[in-house]
């Protein structure tokens, strides 16, 4: 019998606690980077460069970060962002997938037990 496959919209993603994040002045999120290893060490001495980098999420991607609390699915963070930008999140779930497998791609967020169990 075949195994039935996830369904990515069921995932449950939330912030990895390996990074600091807070909402800036302009009320976007940013994300603190620790640039670590040997190339980012050489830059830092030789290149003063920064130890620590700020990404800022735009707009859209701000309003994702602040719903992904461990509990909500992505269908169901897809349903609040449809709400809360209507056409302009169009195609919704094309970009939030993409949007939300590049922060886990970059270890930004994790996933929360990937599936939530069914509720009796």
């Amino acid at each position: 019998m075949a195994k039935k496959k996830d369904n990515y919209l069921d995932y449950i993603p939330r912030p990895n606690t390996l990074f600091e994040c807070n909402k800036n002045k302009d009320g976007k999120i940013e994300i603190k980077m620790h640039n670590k290893g040997v190339f980012n060490k050489i830059a830092q001495v030789l290149f003063k460069k920064p130890k620590y980098s700020y990404i800022e999420l735009d707009e859209f991607g701000s309003f994702v970060w602040e719903q992904m609390d461990g509990k909500k699915t992505i269908y169901e963070i897809g349903t609040l962002v449809k709400e809360r930008f209507g056409d302009k999140a169009e195609p919704l779930y094309e970009r939030l997938s993409q949007y939300i497998k590049i922060l886990h791609n970059n270890h930004f967020i994790v996933y929360e037990n990937k599936l939530r169990k069914k509720e009796s």
